[in-house]
């Protein structure tokens, strides 16, 4: 009989995992062509925010400029964002000529992007004062109040909670995005995206009375609408929680 070596790694064994992942990623949207301006500007915003562009993943939209803006210097463009902490993953474009100089580099071209976004401005960090000859009081953290929609939120509608909770007493239409740093709560049928945590809170859970989601997220691990169809709660009142990099629903 012929015996396999310990050395001997058998045909049928993975060496890789596909998992799915949904990371924060900044979409910088170029509305023109002057990379002298953008690297000003970039420089200011950097002041007033130096932690939020240590490394931050780009996306950089290029589908909003005018059509006779000219022709993107595309390596110059990523050399000023990446100067600013501002690592290029992909572009999205249109023009065939910002397409062309994407595929010259080797850099993965985006399609246009036909969903609202949200305005992202870093707050400016405030530098701590010098400590006081008295001893003070610690001041207490700061607790941003729950968001509360009332009226329902339709297809296209991008609604976010920063640093709190996010509670919608009616429905969620598809296509519609709900998004928080802390927990969300449907109390309506939640027919679109729900992404809880999404800064990295692994605690935050979604509440829902009908669960019908094209997408539910907590700190980043997500669930789409093919796998939750298959589950026994698709339609019921749910809680969706984490637990290592799985997600967990269970009846509320």
């Amino acid at each position: 009989m012929q015996t396999m070596s310990l050395n001997q790694t058998p045909e049928s064994a993975s060496v890789f995992q596909l998992k799915g992942s949904m990371l924060a990623i900044t979409v910088l949207e170029l509305a023109r062509n002057d990379l002298e301006s953008l690297d000003r500007q970039l420089a200011a915003k950097v002041a007033q925010a130096p932690n939020f562009f240590s490394n931050t993943p780009l996306v950089l939209a290029l589908d909003k400029l005018p059509a006779d803006e000219g022709a993107i210097d595309l390596p110059g463009l990523m050399r000023v964002c990446r100067h600013h902490g501002l690592r290029t993953l992909a572009i999205r474009a249109n023009r065939i000529e910002d397409i062309a100089a994407a595929i010259a580099i080797d850099l993965p071209v985006l399609p246009p992007s036909g969903a609202r976004e949200r305005p992202l401005d870093p707050e400016p960090e405030v530098k701590k004062a010098e400590p006081a000859p008295v001893p003070a009081p610690a001041p207490e953290a700061e607790i941003r109040p729950t968001r509360i929609i009332t009226s329902p939120v339709r297809g296209g509608q991008q609604i976010y909670a920063q640093g709190g909770d996010l509670v919608v007493t009616t429905s969620v239409s598809p296509g519609a995005e709900l998004l928080a740093d802390g927990n969300i709560h449907v109390y309506g049928a939640m027919r679109g995206r729900a992404l809880a945590g999404i800064k990295g809170n692994t605690k935050a859970r979604i509440f829902c009375q009908q669960m019908t989601a094209e997408l539910v997220s907590i700190a980043g691990q997500y669930r789409v609408c093919e796998d939750l169809r298959r589950d026994p709660l698709w339609g019921a009142g749910v809680q969706v929680s984490l637990s290592g990099d799985v997600l967990n629903i269970t009846r509320l």
